[in-house]
């Protein structure tokens, strides 16, 4: 009974926003993170790794059922554990604060801020269609967007919400219209035959789906924020991950409707292809402000949650205190401050190699999926570690669906290393300068 005091005691002990987000709000959120610039590039690299068109549906649905897997892990993780820290916060109670630590170096230099300046990219390359601002167009875009949006959250929560509400509705609304166009106006592409698009078969056309699938785990870095979050945070994934599914399922759909499985593949931009034989000219514009309003309204749900983990690594290491500074509002400024500049410089290396988004892809890819890995194998030692906390929520069929989880999770690190380029090696030096960094902290 003290061991389970005292466990409960140590979880409330920690400092924590007010809770201010409702359910809808984190819905909001954790659609607007997913849904993004992916399923307007995936889905033809999919196609071009599979041999039908039942197996290209059937890869979608199997990207929301191992979706499903993972967050029944992190619903479990965060009921039991709600912290602002989130993945954070469940390393440093399983493996310590060592590799606590390396985990928030890396999301704040590597993981979050690499995602920011990928989603300000194809932010930047479609708004260029729109209006092109001279030859480093697509890079002025994306630090303005980076700018824009972390002053926008330093303003406050509220502030935040309301504009990824409205940003997350548009995109859904957006991509429905694609659904119906593709559906019922589309009409397949005749192209020459080839010998075969498919290059790399069912494991890679998953790791792209899986991909896109990307970002429900962003909730973990909310559930202390959200209201009544012992119910909340478990219907806030599974009704994510299910318009998720749902809308990818169908988005697909209008793809193979309107211009087969083999225009899929070799096509360098699906969606665009789609609406400009459905509408013609009309139809490029129109998907180029779509995936413009998408892309801003991941950047903005990312930035948003990306500052909680260093608002964390601030309350733990003094020399790191400026990060948890707060001013006057509930957003963490000192975070979204270090957030907001480190995104920008990834921008500049970005524009440097000439390959924006994909140096972004390279250099996150490696370095996610292996923290990923660890927060898996966290719920299977804090279980054993800790078995008299209290769980609102269990992951069903355990231990069997923890491990499923950390299977995945352990290809897609594998396929992230042997599928990206020199900014992989980039990011694995970055995480690495965070060694050094943590022997200085606990040389005083």
């Amino acid at each position: 009974m003290r061991r389970k005091q005292h466990s409960q005691a140590a979880i409330a002990k920690v400092a924590s926003p007010k809770p201010s987000l409702a359910f809808v709000d984190a819905v909001a959120l954790i659609v607007g993170i997913v849904i993004g610039a992916g399923i307007f590039e995936t889905p033809a690299l999919v196609a071009a790794n599979v041999s039908s068109n039942a197996a290209l549906m059937l890869t979608w649905l199997v990207g929301g059922a191992i979706s499903l897997v993972g967050a029944l892990c992190y619903a479990e993780l965060a009921t039991a554990y709600p912290h602002v820290g989130g993945n954070y916060y469940y390393l440093k109670r399983s493996f310590g604060q060592r590799v606590a630590f390396l985990f928030a170096w890396a999301r704040m230099t590597v993981v979050q801020t690499g995602s920011i300046a990928l989603l300000a990219f194809v932010f930047g390359d479609y708004a260029s269609r729109i209006l092109g601002l001279g030859t480093f167009s697509a890079s002025v875009y994306a630090a303005g967007a980076i700018a824009l949006f972390t002053t926008l959250n330093i303003f406050g929560l509220q502030q935040g919400k309301r504009t990824q509400n409205l940003l997350t509705v548009a995109t859904v609304l957006g991509l429905l219209l694609i659904v119906i166009i593709g559906i019922a106006f589309a009409t397949p592409t005749s192209i020459p035959a080839t010998e075969s698009t498919n290059s790399g078969g069912w494991g890679l056309a998953m790791l792209f789906v899986l991909l896109s699938y990307g970002g429900w785990n962003e909730a973990a870095y909310i559930s202390a924020e959200i209201q009544n979050r012992q119910r909340n945070i478990v219907r806030s994934l599974l009704w994510s991950i299910g318009i998720i599914t749902v809308i990818y399922f169908l988005v697909n759909l209008a793809y193979l409707k309107g211009l087969g499985l083999e225009a899929m593949g070799q096509s360098q931009a699906v969606a665009a292809d789609l609406m400009q034989q459905a509408l013609g000219e009309r139809g490029a514009i129109i998907i180029s402000l779509l995936i413009v309003i998408a892309s801003l309204g991941s950047l903005n749900a990312t930035i948003f949650t990306g500052a909680r983990s260093n608002y964390a690594l601030g309350q733990d290491f003094p020399r790191l205190s400026f990060l948890k500074s707060s001013g006057s509002r509930s957003s963490p400024t000192g975070a979204m401050l270090v957030q907001g500049a480190i995104a920008i410089v990834l921008v500049v290396l970005g524009t440097l190699t000439r390959r924006g988004f994909e140096t972004m892809v390279d250099y996150t890819a490696p370095v996610f999926w292996f923290f990923f890995l660890l927060t898996g194998i966290s719920l299977l030692v804090l279980r054993m570690r800790e078995p008299d906390v209290q769980r609102p929520f269990q992951v069903p069929l355990y231990p069997l669906t923890p491990l499923l989880f950390c299977v995945v999770c352990a290809y897609l690190f594998y396929s992230s290393l042997a599928y990206t380029g020199i900014g992989a090696i980039a990011s694995i030096l970055v995480v690495g300068l965070g060694i050094p960094l943590w022997q200085w902290h606990q040389s005083n």
